[in-house]
């Protein structure tokens, strides 16, 4: 029979060890609470945990499936039972009971029309379920409606439901200020696409016109690169490019340019082939090319050097353009890039014929922030030198087909 003594000692030391255990576990809760914050930093965390959840769904407006995605953890942000998003149309995505999908049309149209909260009593078929709808306004447009359904619904869901119904037409106008600043920055490409058009085209098929009975082959030559040139810069495919793209167009602009100008244009390039997979904007360093052949060299005597300079710098890439031309009025150049209008100043060059320049400060800022725009040194008679500097992390906006070898076709 066993020792009562060895018994009981077991048992203690069982009795121990789970205590010790319970202590241990006590300890890690409450450090695991300690870690996650009191009871008030819990409910914000959370709070904003579901807003951004839903913002991303709202960007796009209250659209039935991106609005029933956003209203999951909208639902759960109020608290409610039921929950709706009515857009301008009457088309609901309800999270909850079917049978509140009629009500909340109706009180969205009704909330619309006032353009205020309402709160309706008794709308369950057992009369035990109350509603509270709020418009949502952007500007002075209705925009569509939420619907919370509570039993009952106090005033505490009142006023969250008309500030959730102010937080979803912020999100819906950033949206469309998104799509507007997209939609501007197709235009600014367009523009540049129009800049090139006139003025390039006619230069280069001047150009090729002279050799076809003198050099046939030199204007066949020529005719290819053109071709190469206008594919690449008409392209319809994404406003993202990347470093070796750029160049490989910019090689076949000057080979025609070159065509024209004889010797009297000289191009240096000194490229990094660690960055030549860095994504740029489309269209970002040709017009800076454009700029320094039409404005620095093609009013010098003589003509000029050109030299395109792309080096490493840490998380950027380095990026100049130089030309030892006729230059410019320095205070030319900060009309050119200073916000509003471009002016018709005299000079060298008139402010309004450098949009192409305007243009690429204007789109650098707008992807990688106003720190990041277009450093310009220039004066008359000493030429002019615009240095970029690219972040190589690719920006968000960005929609390119990744990295394509200079030698492939645009």
């Amino acid at each position: 029979m066993p020792d009562p003594l060895l018994l009981f000692a077991g048992a203690g030391a069982v009795a121990g060890a789970a205590a010790v255990g319970l202590v241990v576990l006590l300890r890690r809760v409450l450090v695991s609470s300690r870690e996650l914050g009191t009871d008030a930093e819990q409910a914000t965390y959370q709070t904003l945990h579901l807003a951004a959840r839903a913002a991303k769904h709202l960007r796009g407006g209250v659209s039935e499936q991106d609005a029933l995605k956003a209203g999951r953890h909208l639902k759960s942000l109020l608290g409610c039972d039921t929950f709706a998003i009515v857009d301008p149309h009457g088309v609901v995505a309800l999270d909850g009971d079917e049978r509140l999908r009629e009500v909340a049309a109706e009180l969205a149209a009704a909330v619309q029309a006032a353009g205020k909260a309402q709160v309706r009593r008794g709308v369950g078929l057992a009369a035990d379920v109350d509603a509270v709808a709020a418009p949502i306004v952007i500007g002075k447009r209705p925009a569509g409606a939420i619907v919370a359904f509570s039993s009952p619904v106090r005033a505490g869901l009142v006023r969250a439901t008309a500030e959730v119904a102010d937080w979803v037409a912020a999100q819906i106008e950033l949206g469309e200020l998104d799509a507007s600043r997209t939609a501007l920055a197709e235009a600014e490409v367009r523009a540049l696409r129009a800049q090139i058009s006139p003025h390039f085209i006619y230069n280069a098929l001047n150009a090729i016109a002279s050799f076809i009975l003198t050099d046939p082959q030199r204007a066949r030559e020529l005719v290819l690169e053109f071709a190469d040139f206008t594919r690449y810069s008409f392209r319809r495919h994404g406003e993202f490019t990347t470093i070796a793209e750029e160049l490989h167009s910019i090689d076949s602009y000057l080979r025609l340019e070159r065509a024209r100008f004889g010797d009297r244009l000289q191009v240096t390039l000194q490229i990094a082939p660690e960055v030549l997979g860095t994504v740029i904007p489309f269209l970002s360093i040709q017009p800076l090319v454009e700029n320094a052949v039409r404005h620095g060299l093609e009013a010098k005597e003589g003509g000029g050097r050109i030299t395109i300079e792309a080096s490493d710098s840490g998380a950027f890439a380095e990026i100049t353009v130089e030309d030892d031309g006729v230059g410019f009025d320095p205070e030319q150049i900060r009309e050119v890039l200073a916000p509003g209008p471009l002016g018709a100043g005299a000079g060298a060059a008139r402010p309004r014929d450098n949009v192409g320049l305007r243009n690429v400060d204007a789109r650098l800022r707008q992807v990688y922030g106003d720190e990041n725009g277009l450093v310009v040194e220039t004066q008359i008679g000493a030429g002019t030198l615009v240095r970029m500097r690219i972040p190589k992390a690719l920006p968000k906006a960005a929609s390119t087909t990744g990295p394509i070898p200079a030698s492939a076709d645009a």
